[in-house]
């Protein structure tokens, strides 16, 4: 038996070792011609012009390097952005997780046009959403509240372009969910709350996470919706993407990639939290 179970898994040497031979590949040769198209495809447009901005920035040296983020400038850009938009994504958490149960669980007259009205971030150009946020938030405004180049204006831009990612992320998620468990819980007694606690958050989290994810991102990069309420003030409201543009402007290219390169990083890093936090969801089932 044991040598059966040898012979199937690889050769016993030794000391009782059993060594585990790699499974072969299964990949076809159209298969892999595929693959390989599409990993050229992504090189050209990601994986090359990233490293490009890389090479740029780290050419002058660290020297160069710590000169642009000592900035007083820059810095304040980063962390205005940062820290923005991480407070967005946790908006989005809440808010997106809320309007996909309403619109998963709940039948009401207007439902199909919340639908449409969710994804007018996807399709709307984002310096036209910049103008429809100045008309209603700036000095003109029909209702009152003049938040222009102010702090507000920026998270105000950054939460509009990036509502409708966690509410698509959830939405399918709980859609697919069997309601049976919540039946079997409510019926021993469990309340509405411990019920979504206990067992429908578990299963939306990897969902919530991956839109959260995508919020941050989006919100790092955004430009045009913020560009006319926000004003654009140094140390006040200038983000990274007008900071960098600056640079550029300016004839710096050195100093844009370098800023550029530590969003790409915190990118990185907030990318592959989230997908070790799934990862790890899953493993625990």
């Amino acid at each position: 038996m044991t040598a059966a179970l040898s012979d199937s898994k690889g050769a016993a040497p030794e000391g009782g070792r059993v060594l585990r031979t790699n499974p072969r590949s299964t990949l076809t040769r159209g298969a892999g011609l595929g693959l390989g198209v599409i990993v050229l495809w992504f090189s050209v447009l990601v994986l090359l012009p990233l490293a490009a901005v890389v090479a740029v920035a780290v050419n002058g040296g660290w020297e160069g390097f710590l000169t642009t983020l000592t900035n007083p400038q820059t810095a304040a850009a980063i962390e205005l952005t940062v820290l923005t938009s991480l407070a967005v994504a946790v908006l989005n958490v809440v808010m997106g997780t809320l309007i996909a149960w309403v619109l998963v669980r709940e039948r009401f007259r207007g439902s199909r046009l919340l639908e449409v009205i969710i994804d007018v971030p996807f399709a709307l150009p984002t310096i036209v959403a910049g103008l429809v946020l100045l008309a209603l938030y700036g000095p003109s405004s029909p209702i009152g509240v003049n938040v222009a180049n102010t702090r507000t204006a920026v998270f105000l831009a950054f939460a509009f372009v990036t509502l409708p990612f966690v509410v698509r992320s959830v939405q399918p998620v709980l859609e697919q969910l069997d309601r049976e468990a919540e039946q079997a819980a409510h019926s021993l007694g469990a309340s509405a709350g411990v019920t979504f606690r206990r067992i429908v958050l578990p299963a939306l989290i990897p969902a919530i996470a991956a839109g959260a994810a995508l919020s941050f991102a989006r919100g790092v990069s955004e430009y045009g919706s913020l560009v006319l309420l926000s004003g654009n003030l140094a140390l006040r409201t200038e983000v990274t993407s007008v900071r960098m543009l600056t640079y550029v402007e300016n004839g710096n290219l050195a100093a844009a990639s370098v800023v550029a390169t530590v969003l790409l990083f915190v990118a990185l890093v907030v990318l592959v939290a989230i997908d070790l936090l799934q990862r790890w969801l899953v493993r625990r089932g």
